[in-house]
């Protein structure tokens, strides 16, 4: 719809052009008037203001007026018909409100892509909305955009799969991007497309069957998550560790005001901190906290880490405490 209100503008400004064009050309050729002269007549006679002709007006120029009144009659019409139109349909304050939209993505660095608005998309949605990350959604079902939309969040419509949508959504300065589409090959091309225009955006990719794992892990997704996976493998650690599995469900990472897990970048910490231990740290007495993981520079995790680790940069520290401890932790850090 709004391609083909465009469209009708298109024509309604080409022939508006079209007429003065025919005005000018006509003028010079039948009158001898100058550039200036002959726009000046063509505007006078096609806006009908009544201003004087600048030399009286022999039989030919004024058969050539008449057809230049009545075609620019033609032309007008048209063009207020569709301006009018473009206006009453709310087009022009949509394109109003997506270059006000667009703009504000343009703004962004560092932020959070969700491809797809499915069941996962929101979970991603409601996760990152609680801890004030920004984001921006790419979604095709117009519908569901003007959802997004109503509750105030960065929306793209479009395909996620294209390059010209991911470039809309801000990938070049992206620091994530979620690829949550119900469908395997649509994710894999996403993953592609994504690490091609930006190789240092961290991938997370939804798969539904075992044989795309490696697929896009190939493709250069840095995770990828199996939800039917793990809502077996959930399952069945009820049956055999169900008190474990009921601890866990517990602890929870939701957001400002009721996480149970932190993690803390050791690049974020004071400086006087990198090269110390765990145990410098210290974070159990100034904050309640306790550290339960350690990732170190290659990535790889230490549970339950010894206290003489030294805190080295790029690596992480995983922190468990109440809601009121993190927040303390928070703060100091």
């Amino acid at each position: 719809m709004s391609r083909l209100f465009q469209t009708k503008l298109q024509k309604a400004f080409f022939l508006l052009i079209l007429v003065i064009t025919i005005g000018v050309v006509g003028y010079v050729l039948i009158s001898n008037y100058s550039l200036v002269d002959a726009l000046y007549m063509t505007v006078i006679t096609i806006s009908t203001v009544g201003y004087g002709e600048i030399k009286p007006l022999n039989d030919q120029e004024k058969l050539f007026t008449v057809f230049l009144i009545a075609t620019s009659i033609v032309s007008f019409g048209y063009t207020v018909s569709a301006f009018t139109e473009y206006i009453v349909s709310g087009q022009l304050f949509q394109q109003l409100k997506l270059k006000k939209v667009q703009k504000k993505i343009e703004q962004l660095h560092g932020h959070t892509i969700i491809c797809g608005f499915g069941r996962n998309g929101k979970q991603a949605m409601v996760k990152l909305s609680n801890y004030k990350k920004q984001f921006v959604i790419v979604e095709q079902d117009e519908d569901v955009v003007q959802t997004i939309e109503e509750k105030g969040f960065l929306c793209v419509h479009g395909d996620a799969t294209s390059d010209e949508f991911l470039k809309r959504a801000g990938i070049e300065k992206a620091e994530n991007l979620i690829a949550a589409l119900p469908s395997d090959a649509d994710n894999l091309f996403i993953v592609l497309s994504a690490k091609q225009l930006n190789h240092q955006c961290k991938i997370i990719s939804r798969a539904s069957s075992e044989s795309s794992y490696d697929k896009l892990k190939i493709a250069g997704a840095d995770n990828v998550i199996m939800p039917d996976k793990l809502g077996g493998d959930h399952m069945a650690s009820l049956v055999v560790t169900p008190d474990v599995i009921e601890f866990v469900g517990r602890l929870t990472i939701e957001g400002e005001t009721t996480a149970n897990l932190e993690e803390i970048s050791v690049d974020d910490l004071p400086e006087k901190y990198l090269g110390k231990t765990i145990l410098d740290l210290d974070l159990r007495k100034k904050t309640g906290c306790t550290v339960i993981g350690y990732k170190t520079p290659d990535s790889d995790y230490v549970i339950n880490p010894e206290a003489s680790i030294e805190l080295k940069k790029k690596a992480h520290l995983i922190v468990l405490g109440r809601p009121e401890q993190i927040s303390k932790l928070r703060e100091l850090f």
